[in-house]
């Protein structure tokens, strides 16, 4: 356990809403559609980045309305941190990539170098072509090395947690997104 109980709720307790649950859920579905549009025909292979992306991917794939094949990876740089640091491969792609179009899901895309990593892996790995979708796009200003194929929403340039992306390891399962107060 990474903080206490009465730790995460003080966090919660001061935190700002930023997107309550229905502005998350309407944001769900309209990235839905632009995936179901672009992605209808590919029968693609869907890596979910472990742990972030467990909701969205958990609550996007039912409203995906075409045939796919679903594995996930697991790579962090923060590790309970709220800074990125070295790349930390857990699970690498199990499935084979090769001549595949793939999707990855991930929470959020922050200075990009997570998703640019998988994105060149999965390549590297013979896809014949990735595409990417992350919940929440943080505006940070940042030049980022790659840019996510589908947004569900952008967030400022603050930490934010809720709908996957955790704090000190707590706060994955709420269903908005809150920032901590500056």
């Amino acid at each position: 356990m990474s903080i206490s109980i009465l730790q995460a709720r003080r966090i919660l307790q001061q935190a700002e809403l930023l997107h309550s649950a229905e502005q998350v859920q309407s944001a769900l579905h309209r990235v839905a559609r632009q995936i179901n549009e672009e992605l209808a025909d590919a029968h693609p292979l869907v890596l979910s980045v472990m742990g972030g992306a467990v909701v969205f991917s958990g609550q996007l794939l039912p409203l995906l309305d075409f045939p796919l094949d679903f594995d996930y990876v697991h790579v962090t740089r923060y590790r309970d941190a709220r800074q990125g640091g070295e790349m930390h491969w857990k699970v690498e792609p199990r499935e084979n990539v090769r001549g595949r179009v793939v999707l990855l899901l991930d929470d959020i895309l922050d200075e990009g170098h997570t998703l640019s990593a998988l994105h060149e892996r999965v390549l590297a790995l013979g896809a014949e072509k990735c595409y990417s979708a992350v919940f929440a796009d943080k505006q940070n200003g940042c030049d980022k090395p790659i840019r996510a194929d589908f947004v569900a929403m952008e967030v400022p340039n603050r930490f934010v947690f809720g709908y996957g992306m955790d704090i000190q390891g707590a706060w994955r399962n709420l269903p908005a997104i809150y920032a901590v107060k500056e």
